[in-house]
């Protein structure tokens, strides 16, 4: 069995193998500072597990041309789930992320564990007999509150019925694979970084503008979790002025009571039943119901209180993250999430408050852009939150002599953030 310190020297080549996807020998020696002597060792050692494979020749600079050294990203899979407030979404990957087809699923979240987590078993059941290596591990997106040690959702405001829910070992039963679950913010976050890992991403918040309102931090390149794993849940911060709204984690006033998704969606309600918005009329009349949906609908379609009203949750929203960008001065602030699909015109809201009330330094570079509105980036956050933790060195020597990872395994208790 590996020891400790030889288990940092094949993490560190796996996981730049992994960033790569193809280097050669001299390369690794200069990209990672690893001697000539130690990359052969464990270039080696990685071949002999099944964990790298050789390539093609690369380039000659005057003598032998170099072999080239990838990851064998080929030799297993991972399950992937995205759960949120209203639907879901499973989806199968190879070890390097790329995505599958991805099933996306209607439901409520409201409806408990024994009712959501079947179904996803049975997406997932459906994946794995379509695949023919093993099965890597299993990544886990939940819409709350998430002990990362544990995986443990932890009293999650919009799901009833969840709170420290046996989420982990459930799948871990079912499919005798490690199985990680962590907010679905936080996972976003992970998958726009791992898009892109340049030195402008190593300083990025990700913001989810749904239902709720979540935030996701990357500092240094890691995933920011804080102690217990909620760090970033701005949600639930409180706006600066006066508000009798209850918030459904109990609080007044906080953020996403004021400017999420289920907030757009109760105003709507009233603008609609006050004929204060033609659309909206129109929308309720038509469907009985409206959500906050139909307010980006409508504001992309020049309805002025629609505009109205994602301009203003704009301006809430931005008025959190001037103190964020004060507090952490990050490079880049990602906006997704349902209500992100109102475009340009919550970009643009959200932009001009942060700037206006955020010190110049702070955003002398800092770059505000529209991401992902659906899952794609949860889903590929999932991913390398199951191989970033694999490829730990704690967890890395429980399993390398067996060629792929299995169960039992000794989780780290406070991930690798």
């Amino acid at each position: 069995m590996l020891d400790i310190n030889e288990a940092h020297l094949l993490s560190d080549l796996m996981n730049f193998l992994r960033s790569t996807g193809a280097s050669t020998r001299p390369d690794i020696s200069r990209a990672t500072g690893l001697s000539r002597t130690l990359v052969a060792k464990y270039v080696e050692l990685a071949i002999e597990e099944g964990l790298a494979i050789e390539g093609e020749l690369g380039t000659s600079t005057g003598g032998r041309a170099p072999r080239m050294v990838e990851f064998n990203h080929q030799s297993g899979y991972l399950l992937l789930a995205q759960l949120g407030a209203s639907g879901l979404s499973v989806a199968c990957a190879d070890l390097r992320g790329n995505i599958g087809e991805v099933s996306s699923i209607a439901t409520d979240i409201a409806d408990g564990p024994e009712i959501v987590l079947k179904q996803v078993e049975q997406v997932f059941k459906k994946l794995k007999n379509q695949q023919s290596g093993a099965l890597w591990g299993i990544g886990i997106g939940l819409p709350g509150p998430v002990e990362f040690s544990t995986g443990l959702p932890m009293s999650p405001p919009i799901m009833p019925g969840w709170d420290r829910s046996l989420v982990r070992e459930q799948f871990m039963k079912t499919f005798n694979a490690p199985v990680w679950v962590d907010n679905d913010v936080n996972l976003m976050a992970l998958g726009e970084y791992s898009l892109n890992q340049n030195s402008k991403n190593q300083e990025l918040i990700y913001i989810k503008i749904g239902s709720g309102i979540g935030g996701g931090i990357i500092s240094k390149g890691i995933l920011h979790r804080g102690a217990q794993g909620c760090a970033g849940d701005i949600g639930h911060i409180a706006v600066g002025e006066p508000s009798n709204i209850v918030c459904r984690c109990g609080n007044v006033g906080c953020l996403e009571a004021v400017a999420g998704g289920a907030a757009l969606a109760r105003e709507a309600n009233i603008a609609a039943t006050k004929a204060l918005s033609p659309f909206l009329q129109q929308q309720l009349k038509k469907n009985g119901v409206l959500t906050g949906t139909d307010v980006t609908q409508g504001a992309l379609r020049g309805d002025n209180w629609c505009v109205d009203a994602i301009t203003g949750a704009g301006q809430q929203i931005g008025k959190i993250l001037a103190t964020l960008v004060n507090f952490h001065n990050p490079s880049v602030i990602v906006i997704g999430g349902g209500v992100s699909s109102a475009g340009d015109l919550l970009l643009a809201s959200i932009r001009q408050t942060v700037y206006s009330r955020s010190l110049p330094l702070a955003t002398r570079d800092l770059e505000i852009r529209l991401g992902d509105t659906g899952d794609g980036s949860g889903l590929r956050g999932a991913a390398e939150m199951v191989m970033s933790e694999l490829f730990s060195p704690a967890i890395l020597t429980q399993w390398v002599e067996h060629g792929s990872p299995h169960l039992p395994i000794t989780y780290q208790q406070g991930g690798l953030a």
